[in-house]
């Protein structure tokens, strides 16, 4: 699935302020549970925590893939954000974060889960998206970058 269809324009933020991981994390919350039906943003903060227990979803080069599935959600929704500052996220090669491309799906939907994931880390290996990406003056010039 490409990301273009599972990204609101008021789903990507640019420059946001964060320190840590969790605080990153419970925008990311924030901003999906205004978009989700029926499930309120400490359940969404809740998957994307138990995820990163599993292991970090930094995947290296600044980027982390913070993902999670929810039970009562019915489409895929995307959340796109990055940060003033890099932040500590325990990523693979241990360096800061800045940028994250989260990705909430419905429970049963594991494959396509994981191919959207595939397809945003492939799109990410571009060194002049990601560079786009964090040049990004306004939330809107990071949507179009990410469209």
């Amino acid at each position: 699935m490409e990301l273009s269809k599972v990204l609101h324009p008021d789903c990507t933020l640019s420059a946001v302020q964060a320190s840590s991981k969790k605080r990153i994390l419970e925008l990311i919350s924030q901003v999906a549970s205004q978009h989700i039906v029926d499930i309120d943003q400490a359940t969404v903060l809740a998957s994307l925590m138990n995820r990163e227990k599993m292991g970090s979803t930094g995947i290296g080069n600044g980027i982390a893939l913070p993902h999670g599935r929810l039970k009562n959600l019915k489409d895929v929704l995307a959340v796109v954000m990055t940060s003033q500052q890099p932040i500590e996220y325990d990523a693979i090669d241990r360096l800061p974060v800045d940028v994250f491309v989260a990705i909430l799906v419905p429970e049963a939907q594991t494959t396509e889960h994981l191919g959207t994931l595939a397809a945003i880390a492939n799109k990410l290996q571009n060194k002049d998206t990601l560079k786009r990406m964090r040049d990004a003056a306004s939330n809107q010039a990071l949507f179009e970058v990410m469209r």
